[in-house]
């Protein structure tokens, strides 16, 4: 399958494959790729009167910002719900230096799912999608690690990055590089102009301080599987009703002999399903099961239709 958005994203795929999951790297594709997610598009939302946290964060020095700075409560009906964001004083705070955090894209806004649902096609692997808005001069999120490969995408204004060396062994978490812990060593660093694409290997510590304008990036986050994922898919292969499950078998075995006979069943189908099941296809399993979880795009007749083709309706136009 040929690569179509990350050929845009990094200019070549091919190449590109000799940065994952072992360096950090930054790419000037040439035709380049329009992020599908735009500060207009973020001052529509909160124009909108819906937007609402968890979807949104603020950050400032290294902590992240109290709901109650940014959101609102409304009254609807006879409830008082909160966590509406507040357009105004997400103004004001961004002019005096806080970061905007805009979480799960995909979730919300019909462009950025449809590109991520491609882009996952060609990676195998599960995508989420982030947007980040620093003033020039100030900090975003404190050093971190994430839990997926990141490519970010800068919209506009420029960031400067610094991205430091990734996990030794596999017992880390990620989050925050705790003053505690043994600081990274840093390995990498840009600063991204409009159309240029970072790459940070999964792990991999990085922060990054806006500098000219108001900087705003995309940020992509190629989720891996983990063992969490692998114990889901091989019990799904192993018991569910298309492996070992009891599909075909009485659920309410009467006697203890047909409780013991059930039991040997299972146990013999259970025993095939494993000698038929190969590591390789452990994964792919569990990385299909990732990608099915992604938001899809809504395939359904819209109420518009059913409208339309409700008994009596009134022709278009009429």
């Amino acid at each position: 399958m040929t690569a179509r958005i990350l050929d845009q994203l990094v200019g070549d795929a091919d190449s590109f494959w000799s940065y994952w999951r072992n360096r950090p790297g930054s790419f000037t594709p040439g035709a380049g790729l329009r992020s599908p997610f735009t500060l207009a598009d973020l001052d529509a939302a909160l124009a909108g009167g819906l937007f609402r946290e968890p979807y949104i964060e603020l950050w400032r020095d290294g902590r992240r910002l109290p709901a109650t700075d940014f959101t609102s409560s409304r009254t609807v009906g006879l409830q008082t719900p909160g966590g509406f964001a507040d357009g105004a004083r997400i103004h004001a705070l961004v002019n005096d230096g806080a970061t905007v955090l805009l979480r799960c894209i995909d979730q919300w806004h019909g462009p950025t799912r449809d590109m991520l649902s491609v882009l996952a096609s060609e990676l195998g692997r599960a995508i989420e999608a982030f947007y980040f808005v620093t003033p020039a001069g100030q900090p975003g999120l404190p050093l971190h690690r994430d839990d997926g490969d990141v490519l970010v995408l800068q919209v506009a204004g420029s960031k400067s990055w610094n991205v430091h060396e990734g996990p030794v062994s596999a017992d880390w978490r990620a989050g925050r590089v705790t003053a505690d812990e043994p600081q990274p060593a840093e390995l990498f660093r840009t600063v991204l102009q409009p159309g240029q694409v970072l790459y940070i290997p999964r792990g991999f510590a990085h922060c990054a301080t806006g500098q000219d304008g108001l900087s705003a990036h995309l940020s992509l986050a190629v989720r891996e599987i983990g063992v969490p994922d692998l114990s889901g898919s091989l019990k799904e292969c192993v018991f569910s009703d298309g492996g070992a499950g009891a599909g075909g078998m009485e659920p309410l075995p009467l006697s203890d002999d047909a409780i013991t006979a059930a039991a040997t069943e299972l146990l013999e189908s259970a025993r095939q399903q494993l000698a038929a099941l190969t590591p390789d296809g452990l994964v792919a399993h569990a990385r299909e099961r990732r990608l099915a979880g992604m938001p899809q795009s809504s395939l359904g007749a819209s109420l518009s239709d059913l409208a339309s083709a409700w008994p009596g309706a009134a022709p278009p136009g009429a």
